[in-house]
């Protein structure tokens, strides 16, 4: 049986200290790029992988973060390529100080945190918790390193990373609008004040108010996140209000949920109903006809989240300003056109 590869073994054959093949795999010190690059070279030439168990005894650290997302069905998690998108950018950061991280769904009120100090998670991101919710005082009781993302939170004390959600419902309902609509549907989870779903309402009603359209509380339709949530959304539409010639989902998921509800139903989009999603996912070119949708860079949020951990981490908690808000565009698809 060989003997396993030793840091030394990658110290010797590089020609530089072990410190040195340390700081290279953890992404810390100040060295040349032509040192990374031959210890990044000798390292995937012996095949070297550090024992993390013995290293985790060393430093008292898992080298696993967490992703908790508010949910009632943990398995629908898996279903929402939107958390798939913001852990790739967690992790684009992550393999270079050997992190990993694991995606947990948890119910708001019975959730205890008791897996985190089961696994010693050593960071917590947090995706779509609201003020007053009980999730919060029970993850600062837990003392690690946390980041709130799209949380919408009072306590300027709170490392937190959103987008402008006001003006991505603003803008999706002023292009309908443009476009000559006036009946509008949206359809959205349970939205909470102060929440991302409100704050995305709020602007949808700020763009009608502009041009005196009136808000119908009826055309709010509250579904799940998910297909599902959008196909019943369609069937509901089409059942009770057949004069709406549009429709925002506030997910794409939802809204390609929604256009197959249509389709099936024999509508023509957007013949017959625009529809405009939220999130920019990778598919929303890919659907027939394409979705028009409000593009969020999910990938640069997670990567932002994961800054933030690291800061504190690192002992840098000095940052004046720990809410980031990043900015939304339209990207008009195929779905939505002129109402005639």
């Amino acid at each position: 049986m060989s003997r396993r590869i030793s840091i030394k073994d990658v110290a010797d054959k590089a020609k530089v200290s072990i410190a040195t093949v340390s700081n290279v795999m953890n992404g810390k010190g100040r060295m040349s790029e032509e040192t990374i690059k031959h210890v990044t070279a000798v390292i995937d030439e012996l095949g070297y992988t550090p024992n993390m168990a013995a290293r985790n005894l060393k430093t008292n650290k898992s080298q696993l973060f967490g992703v908790v997302v508010p949910t009632e069905k943990k398995e629908k998690l898996y279903e929402n390529p939107f958390y798939w998108s913001f852990v790739n950018g967690l992790e684009s950061g992550m393999r270079e100080r050997n992190y990993q991280v694991i995606l947990e769904g948890i119910n708001e009120e019975a959730e205890s945190f008791s897996f985190v100090k089961e696994r010693q998670l050593d960071g917590l991101v947090i995706i779509g918790t609201h003020e007053g919710s009980s999730i919060i005082d029970k993850v600062l009781a837990l003392n690690v390193p946390c980041v709130f993302v799209d949380s919408y939170l009072e306590d300027p004390s709170l490392y937190q990373v959103m987008i402008d959600d006001h003006n991505g419902g603003y803008m999706a309902t002023k292009h309908l609008i443009d476009l000559g609509h006036r009946n509008i549907a949206i359809i959205t989870g349970r939205p909470v004040k102060g929440h991302v779903i409100d704050n995305r309402l709020q602007g949808h009603m700020k763009a009608l108010e502009e041009v005196g359209i009136v808000f119908h509380e009826e055309y709010v339709i509250e579904r799940p996140i998910n297909t599902y949530g959008g196909y019943s959304s369609a069937q509901h539409i089409m059942e009770k209000y057949p004069n709406v010639t549009a429709v925002i989902a506030f997910s794409d998921i939802t809204a390609m949920g929604a256009m197959k509800g249509f389709i099936d139903h024999g509508w023509h989009i957007p013949q017959e109903i625009s529809i405009v999603g939220f999130d920019g996912l990778f598919f929303a070119n890919f659907l027939s006809p394409s979705l028009t949708t409000v593009h969020q860079d999910i990938e640069l949020k997670g990567k932002i989240a994961l800054d933030l951990l690291m800061k504190q981490m690192d002992g840098k908690d000095v940052i004046s300003n720990k809410k980031v808000v990043l900015p939304v565009e339209l990207n008009i698809g195929t779905s939505t056109s002129k109402n005639e």
